[in-house]
């Protein structure tokens, strides 16, 4: 499946050589919507707000265990069309500040990292 390409430093669209909008393929497409998908709050997507982490319910400006962010994060990537097991990893957590990956595996078996 094909998505819009998002520059990865402002997350906004990219125009190809043509002056088209660019479009991304898989599986570079596939990890680019986790990306999306992990970035999405609950409630957030106005067309279904089922969609979604609850960051502002659960996750921000509390103390969640971390094993609450990973599943929500795995569930998050779980539901863009492609994804067949999802495994998020934490690098660090200094501060506030929490990075590290979601590995990926698609339908037809390829694994690609996002990292965060």
């Amino acid at each position: 499946m094909n998505t819009l390409l998002l520059a990865t430093d402002t997350w906004d669209l990219v125009l190809d050589a043509n002056g088209n909008i660019a479009m991304a393929t898989e599986p570079y497409a596939i990890a680019q919507d986790v990306a999306s998908a992990v970035k999405l709050f609950a409630a957030e997507l106005w067309y279904d707000t089922s969609q979604g982490i609850p960051y502002f319910q659960n996750i921000l400006g509390q103390r969640p265990q971390q094993q609450y962010i990973k599943a929500q994060v795995e569930k998050a990537a779980l539901t863009v069309p492609g994804v067949s097991k999802a495994r998020c990893l934490f690098a660090s957590f200094v501060g506030r500040q929490l990075t590290g990956q979601i590995q990926i595996i698609d339908t037809t078996g390829a694994s690609n990292n996002v990292t965060f």
